[in-house]
């Protein structure tokens, strides 16, 4: 099958989105974020969501799959498979190159392999039946129905443990009436760098993203209701930022803490994007400075 999906993925701090930008005005295409915090609104530096970078020689590159929700409100990998399905069949029958990219290794995976996810209505029953249950029991329960759960943030929060106890008993359940996945054929094109490189990367775009205003955007999504656990749940910059807030740690420590967990989360990125290579997805990996020899291998794909 002809490839008809560009697949740019990569650590964070990798600078996959500008690459992605690049490739998709150059092969006239739009751009899909598979990114799980790009999606909520208000927040854009701590997430990195860079729309300059979409802004190419007067012309704006369409991105699709940010800015859609608020920051209240919830995002799963269902969600993200279900809408990333509506946008790439609307976007392959007008003849425009789907271009996806990101670092949620679940999200990825989600369309570049068989990963059958379906939907799963609210069930009464079964939040009668959870109701009575503590945080303890119900902990449980969910890592007896999942247990290599992939968000632990999950298990903090009484709602979001109940809807996913939902979503993974939904889960065995017949697919009919499911819409059939599309055809996709996929270039996949991971970007890599050298790890001491790729900490330089991290320590410099943090120093960046904290003189943009970052401190500022955690406060004043507080100030619009945004509760300091739910901050925290979206885990490094708002996390720690969100604390430092609070008083709970210094300025310094939220640095040098943040820098660190950030160089964490890189790493394990690159060990999902290894094992999604292990389940048969083949990724070119690419020097992060070479674009050249990136456009060309597109090129090749698409010919």
């Amino acid at each position: 099958m002809k490839t008809n999906l560009i697949v740019i993925l990569g650590p964070t701090a990798s600078g996959k989105t500008a690459l992605a930008a690049r490739l998709a005005e150059d092969f006239r295409g739009e751009v899909i974020s598979a990114d799980s915090r790009q999606v909520y609104r208000g927040m854009d530096i701590g997430t990195g969501k860079d729309l300059s970078e979409f802004r190419r020689q007067e012309k704006t590159i369409p991105c699709h799959l940010i800015d859609i929700l608020d920051p209240q409100q919830e995002f799963n990998v269902y969600e993200f498979q279900k809408r990333f399905y509506e946008i790439f069949k609307k976007l392959t029958q007008r003849g425009t190159l789907p271009v996806l990219v990101g670092g949620t290794g679940l999200y990825l995976e989600s369309v570049l392999t068989d990963y059958v996810l379906p939907p799963a209505a609210s069930d009464e029953n079964l939040r009668l039946e959870l109701a009575g249950k503590t945080m303890d029991e119900l902990r449980a329960m969910l890592l007896a129905l999942k247990p290599n759960l992939h968000n632990k943030t999950d298990l903090g929060d009484r709602n979001r443990l109940i809807r996913k106890i939902e979503i993974e008993k939904a889960r065995p359940q017949p697919t009919a009436g499911m819409d059939p996945r599309p055809h996709i054929s996929a270039g996949v094109f991971g970007i890599a760098w050298e790890r001491s490189e790729l900490r330089r990367r991290i320590a410099a775009r943090l120093e960046q993203r904290l003189a943009e205003g970052m401190i500022e955007e955690v406060q004043d999504l507080q100030k619009k209701g945004v509760s300091w656990e739910r901050l925290e749940s979206f885990g490094l910059e708002y996390r720690f930022i969100a604390r430092y807030l609070q008083e709970k740690i210094s300025r310094e420590e939220m640095v040098s803490r943040l820098e660190i967990a950030i160089g964490q989360f890189a790493k394990r990125q690159m060990t999902w994007f290894r094992r999604m290579e292990k389940k048969g997805v083949r990724i070119e990996w690419m020097d992060g400075t070479d674009y050249g020899a990136l456009y060309r291998r597109v090129r090749d794909l698409l010919v």
